[in-house]
């Protein structure tokens, strides 16, 4: 596969699809699953609390996971992504409900680079705070 967006076709300033995701507790057990985290902080809310946090919490790597999806839809290939990194600055709650949580996430063509590469600055916050810090993505376009 090769990315869909032309590098001569973005800009810096460009806007990718802001997306937002859903996160229940069904997803972290899932996700523990798939992962072999079973850290307690991720499932288990009276452990959560007794380690000071305000209830059970997202995986740091599924919500990372979750924020590169705007660029790996945006560009039509996964493998297009180059190098990706971000700051875990707050966590994503998850509380007990019929909703969980929701992670909005968009991103903006930063700097077009060397090698039709272009860095993408993602934004991603949840419940009105930032939850990822620094996010930042390289990729190849056509």
């Amino acid at each position: 596969m090769t990315a869909n967006i032309a590098y001569d076709d973005v800009e810096v300033g460009t806007e990718l699809p802001a997306q937002t995701f859903p996160v229940t507790r069904d997803t972290l057990v899932r996700y523990a699953g798939a992962s072999g985290d079973f850290n307690p902080i991720h499932w288990n809310e009276k452990f959560a609390k007794e380690v000071g946090l305000p209830d059970v919490i997202a995986h740091g790597m599924f919500t990372m996971a979750e924020a590169i999806r705007v660029v790996t839809d945006w560009l039509g290939d996964p493998g297009a992504v180059v190098e990706y990194g971000v700051r875990f600055i707050k966590p994503v709650v998850v509380p007990n409900d019929d909703q969980g949580a929701l992670i909005e996430v968009s991103g903006k063509v930063a700097a077009k680079l060397d090698d039709n590469t272009v860095r993408v600055d993602l934004t991603a916050t949840s419940a009105g705070q930032k939850v990822l810090g620094m996010s930042r993505t390289v990729v190849r376009l056509a």
